[in-house]
């Protein structure tokens, strides 16, 4: 905790590696030390190089930019996705690792880190749901070749659903078609491919593609993800250049497949029914199980962005009337240049606690992914113990245990009360009941990031680069800031756009299991807000409950017509609160880290010099920008709670009472005109009226809201002093000479 002696430190210098280490939990993980290490010296040395020199000055996949792969693989990037077993070297599951392995990429060029993911997200499908034979083969050929093993790595891409010309119109229809080519007695079947895509990343030297196909012949089953390799015969036509704008590092192309397989290419096996072809699973099984783990890295990819313009940002601040007649050296002009305004620094202050916030929440999603995996295993493990097969069976016992884990997580919170800040609560030993809750949790902070990060973070690239002026906007802009924020655009829209993200979002934050966990967060943050009051924790949980009072009014309400408000269709709700949500959860996370930084910073052995003054600032950030998530959070809140209720007139029956029945109204019951003599809603014996639309809106039921939107508005005391003491620290903080990589 801060103490009163610490209110005055300063943070000296930029945050370096000691400190994010701490903050998002890998100071013990020396495997991952060195993977941030090597991702940070090819994406600082040859792919800033590949910038500079202009290669993104091209749509087609060059020799030039080729040199990336072999960096990729000699850095150890290419092998972080394998297992031990395969040739990789980190234990366990990887989310984690490759979050911050995306992050290093990003920061330097959002094409570059694509390129590197797109490759796993090639095998992620074979490694989420394929068979035991195809995760060792295709892992294998993809590992790297060994020193004096003449091999080459296979490079994969992945194929979904977007056929031309709808690109991207419906990730629910595909464009792909299988149907059997042949199938000889005691022979395996060979199946047929017709798949055309759209925006393929890799597909310009790809050995091998996953892609989703439906069936187009009654004797296959539904839909499927195969494998197409480019020595299957028939047509592996890699396709044109996209004519991309954005992440020109990457090979993007539209390919062409007409291609004969073997049917033991079904991602996961198959199995034959009455001489039907049934795939172990339908290609959306699939998609579920990549994209919930896999969209929490592209989030991270803008984080990046964001976080990377600071330094750029200051240095151009302080230097921009350098040079001029009026700024001598020594004079304030000279030293801070824009720096000596209150809105630049201010400006700054939001685009960096944007990044610190959506950093936090997505580092935190990658480590709650990494306990998610094995724990989604055994619980597939037990299943089949119990004999529990899919379908009607399962779905009884997970809601059974769904119930479980909220009596657990009731009894839980009588058991916190009174115990001030902790942390979540621990788990129980049921494995069903710990599934539960973090699939609960997992289902709705993937989303959020995916959300969030890259659909925010995409604006307040924009604040970022106009920071700079117009060099913002050249070529030559330090840190390549204008490219970066066309990046982001791109970035907002990969895995599912926007609307995607809020459609998932607006189902599973209403899960009553979810809903028990984000009650436990308020009361973590209430507890937070008593130990660490400079975060802003306590303007936070006042805005969770809010969004939690508005939440549960909605699900419960109706509109002025009588329709029910919150509903699948009614996205003028449901996304405007799933907005809102991801900015609570942001902000969570951020003083989550904050408070991590502040713990364990000193055992850590951070400087305890230094400690509070880089302490100090993050809380200051950590208010700044709680402030922020309460404000969006109330104006979406006021917004839908009000904005269903249909404004009275004065021609409605009752609207309104004459000043001789106000009169008479009072001498029957003294007071009850109070709220009403005096204002616009009493009309005149002339049958004169206030020049409005009618009388003023009621609130009745809606006191709670009233009273939880007021405590929220006292609790924003303190955010604009920390916003004032964070631009200071800005005025103040040291930075390098030069960037560290080329311009």
């Amino acid at each position: 905790m801060l103490s009163s002696a610490n209110g005055d430190s300063v943070m000296k210098t930029l945050p370096g590696d000691e400190i994010r280490q701490v903050q998002w939990r890998f100071s013990d993980r020396f495997d991952l030390q060195m993977l941030v290490q090597s991702a940070r010296s090819v994406a600082r040395g040859l792919v800033a190089r590949l910038v500079a020199s202009g290669a993104r000055n091209t749509h087609e996949w060059t020799e030039e930019k080729a040199q990336m792969l072999t960096a990729f693989d000699e850095a150890g990037i290419t092998s972080v996705f394998m297992d031990p077993q395969d040739g990789g070297y980190i234990e366990g599951p990887k989310n984690f690792a490759l979050a911050l392995l995306a992050f290093e990429l990003a920061w330097v060029d959002g094409g570059a880190a694509t390129g590197s993911l797109a490759g796993n997200l090639a095998l992620e499908p074979i490694k989420e749901k394929g068979t035991e034979e195809q995760r060792s083969h295709y892992m294998k050929l993809c590992v790297p070749p060994a020193p004096g093993d003449t091999r080459k790595a296979w490079r994969g891409a992945f194929a979904l659903t977007e056929p031309i010309p709808y690109v991207g119109v419906d990730t629910g229809v595909l464009g792909g078609k299988v149907r059997i080519a042949r199938w000889n007695d005691g022979e395996e079947p060979i199946l047929h491919v017709e798949k055309r895509g759209r925006f393929i990343t890799n597909m310009g030297f790809a050995n091998f593609v996953c892609a989703a196909v439906d069936s187009d012949d009654p004797r296959i089953k539904g839909s499927c993800m195969v494998i197409l390799e480019e020595g299957d015969p028939g047509v592996f036509d890699r396709g044109t250049p996209t004519k991309k704008l954005v992440h020109q590092l990457s090979s993007t192309t539209d390919p062409v497949f007409s291609l004969d397989i073997p049917a033991s290419r079904i991602i996961g096996g198959y199995s034959v029914k009455d001489g039907v072809i049934v795939p172990q699973w339908n290609h959306s099984q699939i998609i579920e199980s990549v994209f919930r783990r896999t969209r929490v890295t592209v989030g991270l990819m803008t984080s990046a962005k964001l976080l990377s313009a600071i330094e750029p940002v200051i240095r151009y601040q302080r230097g921009r009337f350098r040079g001029g007649a009026s700024g001598a050296e020594g004079t304030p002009r000279h030293d801070l240049g824009l720096q000596m305004k209150e809105d630049p620094l201010h400006r700054l202050v939001d685009v960096w606690a944007t990044g610190e916030a959506s950093a936090s929440l997505g580092f935190a999603t990658a480590r709650l992914f990494d306990e998610f995996d094995p724990l989604e295993r055994e619980t597939e493990r037990l299943l089949r113990d119990m004999n529990v097969g899919p379908g009607r069976a399962q779905m009884r016992t997970m809601m059974e245990a769904q119930k479980r884990a909220v009596q657990f997580l009731e009894e839980s919170a009588e058991h916190e009360s009174g115990r001030g800040f902790a942390r979540a609560t621990s788990l129980p030993d049921d494995t069903l009941v710990r599934f539960a809750i973090t699939d609960a949790i997992t289902n709705v902070l993937c989303p959020a990031t995916k959300l969030w990060n890259t659909g925010h973070g995409a604006n307040m690239m924009r604040e970022a680069v106009s920071l700079m002026g117009g060099y913002g906007i050249t070529e030559d802009c330090p840190g390549f800031l204008g490219m970066k924020w066309m990046d982001a655009q791109l970035e907002a829209t990969y895995e599912g756009p926007e609307a995607v993200q809020r459609r998932q979002l607006s189902v599973t934050m209403a899960n009553e299991l979810f809903l028990a966990v984000f009650r436990g967060w308020i009361r973590e943050m209430r507890g937070a807000a008593s130990e660490y009051p400079e975060t802003g924790a306590c303007t936070l949980a006042s805005a969770m409950e809010l969004w939690l009072w508005s939440l549960t009014y909605l699900l419960e309400g109706k509109d002025a017509d009588g329709r029910p408000l919150f509903k699948d269709q009614r996205q003028g709700v449901t996304f405007p609160v799933a907005d809102a949500l991801s900015w609570l959860l942001a902000s969570r996370c951020q003083i989550l880290d904050t408070i991590e930084l502040a713990a364990r910073g000193a055992e850590a052995g951070l400087d305890a010099d230094a400690l509070p003054g880089y302490v100090r600032f993050f809380s200051d950030l950590c208010h700044v920008q709680a402030a922020r998530a309460a404000g969006e959070t109330s104006r979406v809140c006021s917004l839908l709670v009000y904005g269903y209720n249909r404004h009275p007139g004065w021609k409605d029956p009752g609207a309104c009472l004459t000043d001789e029945e106000l009169v008479s109204a009072e001498s029957l019951v003294p007071g009850s005109a109070a709220g009403i003599a005096g204002t616009a809603d009493a009309m005149g014996v002339d049958g004169t009226r206030a020049t409005k639309a009618g009388p003023c809106a009621g609130h009745e039921g809606l006191e709670t809201f009233q009273r939880l939107q007021k405590r929220l508005h006292a609790c924003l005391s303190g955010s604009a002093l920390a916003k004032d003491r964070a631009a200071r620290a800005l005025t103040s903080v040291s930075i390098p000479e030069a960037l560290d990589y080329p311009v």
